[in-house]
């Protein structure tokens, strides 16, 4: 199935209408018949979406929906308000209640559909980005840890107005005056897309559609869904108002819908159903730049070693292996250094581990000055290091090896805690793969520098010691 969708109304024949048209598009449909069902079926079943009739008997929709937006278990499901009251008091009482959308009967099964899309489509992005790392489906952020800084990384917002003209544009800015914080900037059409990298990224375009010329703004919400620094935006688009004399706007807002527009609103909206509208889409667009940051750290966090802040073996055998191919490709030859501090399990037996963890922070700190930005240095270990530095030769590589160790003995380490120092060295086996003359595997090279510094801590440890095939 498409996704659940459950409906509420107390009205049989009008859930029936309703579950046909959702059933023919491959949704599972609930149905409850009151507000007090629809709630306990809400929290039961944990529906994708849901439906509400305005007016049905003991609770309203608005109030519906007002409990389900203060329940944790149900605060993220979208909800529409489906009604045949045509009236803007309650159309605003509805979008405070935390209503996604406010329809008015009758309702083209299109326009719907691209709703419901719509919707779903932004629901399913944002739990993809909270459950990439594998936790289960529907996770609080409090349980994935991230609940407490969403509030610190809430910011000002940035709006951009695109319409036909100006005079239009400051209309709408002059209303939102005082009831939204942050920027809220006027870019004419023909400048839309030349928002670049060096502006403040965009939180939302408020765009003019539908007005029936060549220029009627689907092919703008196309180009701003398929550039990077635009693509996450949300997209509000004000449709002209409807006149009874004209086709109606309804097959166009479907389409801008399924072409990647958040909302739709009719002009002659007033300026608090336009700021609670750009409320709602802020608050999302937020929540989903923390969800990405969030997926970032995580990503970083899988290929980075939490105590030196260098590339773990994960990260480090996969670059290995590009590096070698690139190599193997250009016939040019590449060093592969094992690093190892000498007699290091003495430190944490005699000064602690905390001691111990100082003395590798340092150690990696050192190595990183010591290489070039196209090497590359990894913890592989407990305090084992992997040094790898592209198109290198021998000479090169004898020599940058020996800066490393004496950058590591020839000056203690400092210990933070009680502040004595510590000397410490560190053996180092080198090999080169790449090249005709070292036509190797990368677990063939890897071998020969562990072989060299076996060979480095037997002699005597504090020095380095070249593969055999390197030499």
């Amino acid at each position: 199935m498409a996704g659940r969708i459950l409906i509420a109304d107390d009205v049989t024949t009008n859930r029936i209408i309703l579950k046909v048209k959702l059933s023919s598009a491959c949704y599972d449909v609930l149905q409850a018949e009151s507000g007090a069902d629809a709630l306990a079926l809400a929290r039961r079943e944990k529906p994708d979406l849901i439906l509400l009739d305005l007016m049905m008997s003991g609770m309203n929709g608005i109030e519906v929906c007002r409990r389900l937006k203060a329940c944790s278990a149900t605060d993220d499901i979208p909800v529409i308000i489906i009604t045949a009251v045509h009236d803007e008091q309650l159309k605003l009482r509805a979008l405070r209640a935390g209503a996604d959308d406010f329809l008015t009967k009758p309702v083209s099964e299109a326009l719907l559909l691209a709703r419901v899309r719509n919707l779903l489509r932004t629901r399913d992005t944002n739990d993809e980005l909270r459950l990439h790392d594998g936790t289960e489906p529907r996770m609080t952020e409090q349980e994935l840890g991230f609940a407490e800084p969403m509030a610190g990384f809430a910011r000002p917002c940035n709006i951009v107005l695109v319409a036909r003209s100006e005079e239009i544009a400051r209309q709408w800015q002059q209303g939102l005056k005082g009831r939204i914080a942050g920027e809220i900037r006027i870019v004419p059409r023909s400048a839309a897309l030349t928002v670049t990298d060096s502006d403040p990224a965009p939180d939302i375009f408020v765009l003019e559609g539908g007005t029936g010329t060549a220029d009627d703004g689907i092919y703008l919400i196309s180009e701003l869904r398929s550039r990077a620094h635009t693509r996450h935006a949300a997209i509000i688009v004000i449709l002209p108002a409807p006149d009874p004399g004209r086709e109606s706007h309804e097959p166009w807002a479907a389409t801008a819908l399924d072409l990647g527009a958040c909302d739709i609103l009719s002009n002659g909206f007033g300026a608090e159903e336009l700021a609670l509208r750009l409320e709602r889409q802020i608050a999302r667009k937020h929540r989903a730049d923390q969800l990405r940051e969030t997926l970032r750290n995580g990503l970083r966090l899988a290929v980075t070693d939490p105590l030196t802040g260098l590339h773990n073996r994960r990260y480090a055998m996969a670059r290995l292996a590009r590096i070698a191919r690139q190599a193997h490709d250009t016939d040019s030859p590449f060093a592969l250094m094992l690093l190892d501090l000498d007699r290091f399990k003495m430190v944490n037996d005699i000064h602690g581990h905390s001691a111990g963890d100082a003395v590798l922070r340092e150690v990696a700190c050192r190595l990183r000055q010591g290489i070039r930005r196209v090497d590359l240095l990894a913890r592989i270990g407990g305090e084992e290091f992997l040094v790898v530095m592209p198109d290198t030769d021998l000479g090169t590589a004898r020599k940058t090896a020996e800066r490393l160790r004496r950058r590591i003995v020839e000056q203690p380490v400092r210990i933070p805690a009680d502040g004595q120092e510590l000397f410490v060295s560190l053996s180092i086996g080198v090999a080169l793969g790449g090249g005709r003359e070292h036509d190797l595997s990368v677990t063939e090279v890897m071998e020969q520098a562990d072989r060299a510094l076996y060979a480095a801590k037997s002699d005597g440890r504090n020095q380095v010691n070249i593969g055999r095939s390197a030499a």
